[in-house]
């Protein structure tokens, strides 16, 4: 009889993939902002929704962590996870506040840019932790984020070619600051992004 080192309780697993879906959903929705530039206070409250559902989440999934007497991970891995998946899910919801927030008159390429290479990361993201409750794929799993990490190279590039953008030509100061802290926010959601590959590769490497 073969018995696996991983509880069966699959209840860390629901909440994992619960909490990567509804990143994928705010990386959908601020895209969709960015590309379809109406109804931007509706689709901002949107964003901050999606985000209050992810708190929801990530605080059930640190309850079940301090009740679980055993649990699949290690207590520090399942937090970090959770913790990084959250922060991607700020970071989107912060960008689309800041653009409300800074009435911008329209989204610029870069912003449009760096907005979809986070949703190309959440998706990925999303494929790869469903692979969590399955203990022969673990190692497939860093396969998954090998790409999570090339986007976020590419993030970085077109970040730092916006950010020069910004200082060429004939732009006012306020514009300036406004894109450079929407920018700065962006780029911070793919940073996080490589963050929760970082998280799943711990796991993997501990555990395959």
């Amino acid at each position: 009889m073969r018995f696996s080192l991983i509880p069966r309780n699959t209840r860390f697993f629901d909440l994992f993939e619960d909490l990567a879906h509804k990143m994928v959903q705010t990386s959908e929705s601020l895209v969709d902002m960015l590309q379809y530039f109406e109804n931007v206070d509706l689709k901002a409250a949107r964003l901050k929704e999606l985000e209050h559902e992810g708190d929801n989440i990530t605080h059930e999934l640190y309850r079940l962590v301090h009740k679980t007497f055993v649990t699949p991970f290690d207590r520090e891995d399942i937090a970090a996870l959770a913790q990084s998946m959250d922060d991607v899910i700020d970071f989107l919801e912060a960008a689309g506040t800041c653009i409300r927030v800074y009435d911008v008159d329209a989204p610029t390429p870069a912003a449009r840019g760096l907005a979809d290479l986070a949703r190309l990361q959440a998706t990925q993201l999303e494929k790869s932790i469903r692979l969590l409750r399955q203990r022969g794929h673990l190692k497939d799993i860093l396969e998954e984020t090998k790409e999570v990490n090339r986007l976020e190279n590419e993030a970085d590039t077109l970040f730092l070619t916006a950010m020069s953008d910004l200082f060429q030509g004939e732009i006012m100061v306020v514009d300036i600051i406004k894109w450079r802290d929407i920018y700065d926010i962006l780029e911070q959601s793919t940073d996080a992004c490589e963050s929760v590959a970082h998280a799943l590769e711990a796991i993997v490497l501990k555990h395959a």
